[in-house]
């Protein structure tokens, strides 16, 4: 796993958990919060599984 990887899957954690925190609580605001950071770990965790992929690619 590549640092953006990580950082994405870490990121989509915090966000996940954030949201789950904003149901429960019954807070829009934070599970809106937390679904947008979830979103945006998944976003980063595929561009570091793309470059995953190209640099897989390029070894071949």
């Amino acid at each position: 796993m590549n640092k953006d990887q990580v950082k994405g899957r870490v990121e989509e954690a915090k966000g996940k958990v954030k949201e789950v925190t904003g149901k429960i609580l019954d807070d829009d605001q934070m599970e809106i919060e937390g679904n947008i950071e979830k979103n945006i770990g998944k976003t980063k965790a595929g561009f570091g599984d793309l470059k995953d992929d190209i640099k897989k690619a390029s070894k071949d």
